[in-house]
């Protein structure tokens, strides 16, 4: 079996659980495919295998790579979305950072979810992505995101306009800072952030939210994600920012914008115990209530 293991950077004090990941890899006979950068930076470090491989870009991932790992918080598992694009390699996060909602699996089970892997007494979670159409090239060869896609104004220009159509027809006009589109997974991210409804993961629907909307009387919309979503901005700044996860690019406010469902989803490795109700409870403290 071989796994693909990617991390944007290995803190001081990290050092000893990464250890520990590599000498579980190692009992399970699991070959590590780390990537390019990561092991530069661990070697001499780390103890590793003799059987170690590496890879730098998305292409380097061959057909019998069975898993990707991901070691850090949900941002770095956001990262690993833009490798693995269409090549259905399942994707497991272990939670280096903070929060660690995608990054479900703590440090503490880490040996167990090692065994799970190698034994694949596992859940697969499928998660849809949306996909970004525009009249230019944007984001190279990963217009898709895992949570959202966001329009956002220049920091120094004041609020925007942004007619939002679905299928074609006029939903509404946005005076605010920005407009969220968030799939099921991004609903507890960003969009929640601005007050966006929680939406379970295999839900079928796109959630629309405005930040910090000029109205009172404008709220987050739910919608299918058999819609083609459509912009028009205006600002009184030649430029917008266009925002795929944590990827940004600027662009002319005239650029012409859609998003829609894309063709392909992601699986995230889920262990038997955990489920989506519990990662609400444990990570968002969910119904929380001291009285009980």
């Amino acid at each position: 079996m071989k796994v693909a293991v990617y991390s944007r950077v290995v803190e001081l004090g990290q050092q000893r659980d990464v250890q520990l990941f590599f000498e579980e890899l190692q009992k399970e006979e699991i070959i590590p495919v780390i990537f390019e950068p990561l092991l530069h930076e661990i070697r001499g470090q780390v103890s590793l295998p003799d059987n170690v491989q590496s890879f730098t870009h998305s292409e380097d991932l061959s057909d019998d790579i069975d898993f990707m790992i991901s070691l850090g918080g949900d941002g770095t598992l956001l990262d690993t979305a833009t490798l693995v694009r269409n090549k259905n390699i399942p994707i497991a996060g272990i939670n280096f950072g903070r929060l660690g909602f995608l990054a479900s699996i703590g440090r503490d089970e880490m040996q167990e979810a090692v065994k799970a892997l190698s034994r694949r007494s596992y859940i697969l979670d499928k998660r849809s992505l949306i996909h970004l159409d525009a009249d230019i090239p944007l984001f190279q060869e990963t217009p898709y995101a895992l949570n959202e896609f966001a329009i956002h104004k220049r920091d120094t220009a004041p609020m925007v306009k942004i007619h939002t159509y679905v299928n074609g027809d006029l939903l509404n006009t946005y005076w605010a800072d920005g407009l969220i589109v968030a799939t099921p997974t991004g609903s507890t991210g960003y969009s929640l952030s601005c007050q966006g409804p929680v939406i379970f993961p295999d839900s079928s629907s796109f959630v629309i939210t405005p930040i910090a909307p000029h109205n009172l009387n404008v709220r987050s919309i739910i919608i299918p994600d058999n819609t083609i979503i459509s912009f028009e901005v205006e600002s009184r700044s030649d430029d917008v920012i266009i925002a795929l996860d944590s990827r940004r690019e600027l662009v002319s406010k005239n650029v012409q914008l859609a998003v829609r469902k894309e063709s392909f989803m992601i699986n995230l490795v889920r262990l038997n115990e955990n489920n989506f109700l519990q990662t609400l409870r444990n990570k968002l403290s969910w119904g929380l209530d001291k009285r009980n």
